[in-house]
């Protein structure tokens, strides 16, 4: 568009549950565009269908919009919890829209190109049956329309239930529009039903209501799933009969599983707070969203964005046309990626309530209690700085080093020995190791350099005596032990990040137990 300032975008969910993987990625388009050319992004609520309305989904749209960065310039928004609404052109949610509705479908009707419809339940039932049976397809035969003036006075003084409907003129032939992303789109008017405009409970339907709102509210691109793309034709006949101006569409390739289907929860989760709760960044998701559909272009590599980057390389005419396959091997690399990259502190403050959650984690806490706040995140931020490197989700931490955080560990002294190692020779590489670890300043073990340094020089020692330095052997001698007295395990990280985080009073303890074990 020539006039930017003039761009105008709105998400528009329905308060009906959780933001699904594929509504971000809507919100995140929608505020991509405007971002990158100078507009405006609306979040509006769409509660039309009231019989699907959640507690509480409205407060979890607004939090997780929120969270994820994708920030709206009007709408509705929360202050100190109370919900507020900014901008010139609100209401911003439907059922407080109801009046406006009322007054463009009266219009409707005196122009007759809507009409009152009393078909029963059962009469409409019956039609979809037998259109069904001639192999024709389902559609309001008009019926209601050939009802005279009087009747439909009288049935309306006698409150008759109805719906008001648009009388769609087949004469009009090809609806054709261009679609931002899929090109050239036509379909017949002869195909196209007698839609619903207002429900029997005067509630407006989707098509109307979304059609009235994007006029009223100005806005200039209508970007949106896929699957509207067949609903497309009906608004732009809403849009003709109003006489409104119409905008440009957008339609954006289905999200799918592996195996090619639609994205569903029946083969996983599919709500953006399922991979909060999980522990992937919210800088992440969105990175990972954008790219589910979208490139910056031919010839670029780059898969890490930041949101600005984002927002700066954002053109809609880079949107594919073909479905996007959400694979959950990428997100878990590109999670593990954005983990590696955080600082210490920020990792830290990320990861405290997953810590929280663990058990593991709870009982190591109750077990030492006598530790101070301080010393609390100094063990937590020691264990961070060791596994960040193997972290993909935040709520893999310590999952895989167990011996972290107890203060008893089980296992048999033969897995002390380094191959073919004796006890005896496993013992003296032990004792070299106690003498070496309790011998070191205090302040030394602050530093896991320094751990490396002089276990790994003891190590070169020991090969040498062993009479395989040169030839880079017998360091398993002297380390394997170690790691297996710190740990009881057969995987873990090195002994020097165990000793590091465990702290030099709890490595001490552990290795005398190791070699009373070997007797």
């Amino acid at each position: 568009m020539s006039d930017t300032k003039n761009v105008r975008a709105r998400f528009a969910p329905s308060p009906t549950g959780q933001l699904h993987v594929g509504g971000l990625r809507t919100a995140l388009y929608n505020y991509l565009l405007v971002k990158n050319l100078g507009g405006s992004y609306i979040l509006r609520i769409e509660d039309t269908d009231q019989n699907r309305f959640v507690p509480g989904a409205l407060e979890n749209l607004i939090h997780i919009l929120d969270e994820m960065g994708v920030h709206h310039d009007e709408g509705l928004f929360f202050d100190n919890d109370v919900l507020i609404q900014k901008g010139n052109y609100g209401p911003y949610i439907q059922s407080e829209r109801l009046p406006l509705y009322r007054e463009y479908v009266e219009k409707l009707l005196e122009t007759g190109k809507a009409y009152h419809c009393f078909c029963s339940m059962t009469r409409l039932t019956t039609l979809r049956e037998e259109q069904t049976q001639k192999k024709m397809a389902p559609k309001y035969d008009k019926y209601c329309l050939s009802l005279s003036h009087e009747e439909v006075e009288e049935r309306l003084a006698s409150h008759e239930p109805y719906v008001i409907r648009l009388n769609v003129d087949e004469a009009r032939g090809e609806i054709v529009f261009d679609d931002l992303v899929r090109g050239r789109v036509s379909i017949h008017t002869k195909d196209i039903d007698d839609q619903v405009l207002m429900k029997s409970d005067g509630f407006p339907t989707y098509h109307l209501a979304n059609v009235i709102d994007d006029h009223l509210m100005k806005i200039s691109h209508v970007i949106r799933g896929e699957e509207w793309i067949s609903s497309t034709p009906k608004h732009i006949l809403i849009y003709e009969a109003l006489e409104f101006p119409l905008p440009k569409f957008a339609h954006l390739p289905l999200l799918l599983n592996p195996d090619k289907s639609k994205l569903s929860k029946r083969q996983g989760d599919v709500a953006v707070e399922d991979y909060l709760v999980k522990g992937y960044l919210k800088e992440t998701l969105v990175n990972f969203v954008a790219l589910l559909g979208w490139n910056p272009g031919a010839g670029s590599t780059q898969e890490i964005f930041t949101l600005d980057e984002l927002i700066e390389k954002f053109d809609i005419s880079q949107i594919h046309k073909s479905g996007a396959v959400f694979d959950i091997k990428k997100l878990d690399w590109m999670n593990a990626e954005y983990i590696k990259r955080l600082s210490l502190d920020v990792l830290y403050e990320q990861a405290l309530p997953f810590f929280s959650d663990k058990e593991f984690f709870r009982a190591w806490e109750e077990n030492h209690q006598q530790l101070t706040a301080d010393e609390k995140k100094d063990f937590m931020k020691r264990v961070l700085e060791i596994e960040q490197d193997r972290l993909v989700k935040l709520s893999d931490i310590g999952e895989n080093n167990p011996f972290f955080f107890t203060d008893t560990l089980t296992y048999e002294s033969a897995l002390l020995n380094w191959k073919e190692n004796t006890p005896s020779q496993t013992k003296e590489a032990l004792e070299k190791a106690l003498t070496i670890l309790t011998d070191l300043a205090d302040e030394k073990w602050q530093m896991r350099e320094v751990l490396e340094k002089v276990l790994m020089e003891e190590a070169e020692n020991h090969a040498k005596s062993l009479g395989g330095a040169e030839a880079g052997k017998g360091k398993g001698d002297f380390l394997w032990p170690l790691r297996v007295a710190l740990t009881g395990a057969q995987r873990s990280p090195s002994p020097f990040d165990v000793a590091f985080v465990i702290g030099k009073t709890e490595s001490i303890r552990r290795i005398a137990l190791a070699l009373q074990k070997l007797g």
